[in-house]
């Protein structure tokens, strides 16, 4: 009898699973058609230069000839670790801008001294190349002795070598002014373009050294010449021209032209016979 009973059950138990609500249970999920083709489906490889840049990308520099990667541009990038000389060089230039710009107080016509901008403007002209070289070449026609000429000469020669090394120097460097100006038409004619070092306080340090050395002079005068100088190298940062730092260097530069020209000093015949060249009356068997 349990036996029967047992069997009983299990025979209700299999048409229970037999019904049709419950059929799903005992079969497999049959996949359709599309299914089937989306499981094996496979995306199409990729051409072989995007497959041999990937290797190498994974790979590394190793498996790519030992290249290395490619860097980022040196501005894109920040020092973390910047050297003691980095950031003070870069903390003086930070400061010269900032006082150059405070400083700069005729540079516009809106600027805080804007009424004393003709002025300032007059004050760094006398220190411009242009007129120095025509006012030393008039004076050099008029001037009837030897020692004069020799002075003038000289002169002249100097104010050429300011202007050249100069001009040579800003083209190197190519640094712009605290205030973005444009320069005037006498900047251009003399190759005064750019802040560094200033022109202005080249020569009219290189002037007041040469006048004072080979001209006598009064006390007052003498005075008056070196704040004559001053005056003109600040006049260009006033005008917001020049930075505080191309000034100095302008005014060592001109102390240095008037060694350089101490040094090769030319003689009385020597002027002599270049005056002779500059006025066509040279004969080479006189």
């Amino acid at each position: 009898m349990p036996s029967n009973h047992c069997r009983a059950r299990a025979r209700d138990r299999a048409n229970l699973l037999g019904r049709p609500e419950f059929l799903s249970l005992n079969q497999t999920p049959r996949s359709t058609p599309a299914r089937r083709a989306s499981q094996t489906k496979q995306p199409p490889p990729p051409p072989p230069q995007q497959q041999q840049q990937q290797s190498q990308q994974c790979e590394g520099p190793e498996a790519a000839g030992g290249k290395e990667p490619c860097r980022l541009p040196e501005e894109d990038c920040m020092q973390l670790n910047p050297s003691f000389r980095g950031i003070a060089i870069n903390s003086l230039l930070a400061i010269d801008i900032c006082l150059s710009k405070r400083l700069g107080v005729c540079a516009h016509a809106t600027s805080p001294w804007a009424s004393v901008r003709s002025m300032v403007t007059l004050l760094a002209l006398t220190g411009h190349g242009i007129p120095w070289i025509f006012g030393t070449l008039v004076c050099l026609t008029r001037s009837s002795t030897l020692a004069g000429q020799e002075v003038l000469v000289n002169l002249l020669l100097a104010l050429i070598l300011d202007v050249l090394t100069v001009a040579g120097v800003q083209k190197l460097v190519k640094r712009k002014g605290p205030w973005e100006m444009s320069p005037s038409f006498l900047d251009y004619m003399a190759m005064d373009v750019y802040s560094f070092p200033a022109a202005h306080a080249s020569r009219a340090a290189m002037v007041s050294k040469f006048l004072l050395s080979h001209l006598v002079l009064a006390v007052p005068l003498r005075i008056l010449l070196v704040l004559w100088a001053f005056l003109v190298g600040m006049s260009r940062v006033l005008l917001g021209r020049h930075h505080l730092t191309d000034t100095a260097c302008g005014f060592a530069l001109g102390f240095l032209h008037f060694s350089l020209v101490e040094t090769v000093w030319l003689s009385s015949s020597t002027c002599q016979t270049l005056i002779s060249i500059g006025t066509l009356s040279w004969s080479p068997f006189s």
